[in-house]
């Protein structure tokens, strides 16, 4: 992590709600220093001052003899990002940068017996589908979800260091920042404006 201390961001409570509202992460691994990555949907939870990730994967996978051999993991929660071009600096002649937002949780991982994943995705499932849906878990059929469960196998993650860069322009002046919100204001890209949006946000 680009650690540079106007981005670091130190406040748990903003870390936890950027993990929240990016919450399909990425989850990294290594067996015998090889490593592995897989994308998956998380849920966060805080339990007695605990951070805890909890979520599922496909047996069978590099990622999953990962995780059997090594129990240390880093899971990367990725924001908008875009490109910032020195054009709109006081002094364009300057190199341009990238302004991006990352949290990265280092912690312990453990694989759950079946009936502990089955909670999981029930969990996971009705987070986002809600009670009252069609495709909520307790529509499922058991023998369904029985199959699936064979092929899938959760995880919780114990988180022991979280980390938080808010790369917003920090380090230039507040003529530099405007003219930046600006530019990225009028992008048509989505996350240049998300990251328009952040930097005004952030002050």
């Amino acid at each position: 992590m680009y650690k540079v201390g106007s981005f670091l961001e130190k406040d748990n409570d903003k870390l936890l709600a950027f993990m929240q509202a990016h919450s399909f992460a990425v989850v990294i691994g290594a067996n015998e220093n090889v490593p592995a990555a897989t994308q998956v949907p998380l849920q966060i939870k805080v339990i007695d001052g605990e951070i805890k990730l909890l979520g599922h994967i496909m047996r069978k996978t590099d990622h999953h003899e990962a995780f059997l051999a090594n129990e240390n993991v880093l899971v990367l929660f990725h924001g908008a990002h875009a490109y910032v071009s020195a054009a709109v600096y006081e002094n364009p002649a300057s190199a341009s940068t990238w302004n991006y937002s990352s949290v990265q949780a280092v912690g312990k991982i453990k694989l759950l017996s079946s009936e502990e994943t089955r909670l999981a995705i029930e969990a996971l499932t009705n987070q986002y589908e809600g009670k009252d849906s069609p495709a909520a878990f307790h529509h499922l059929a058991d023998d369904y979800v029985e199959k699936h469960l064979k092929a899938i196998v959760g995880f919780e993650i114990v988180v022991t260091s979280l980390d938080g860069i808010f790369k917003l322009s920090q380090n230039h002046p507040k003529v530099n920042r405007e003219n930046i919100v600006k530019e990225l204001s009028q992008s048509d890209d989505l996350q240049a404006q998300e990251v328009a949006r952040q930097m005004t946000e952030n002050g």
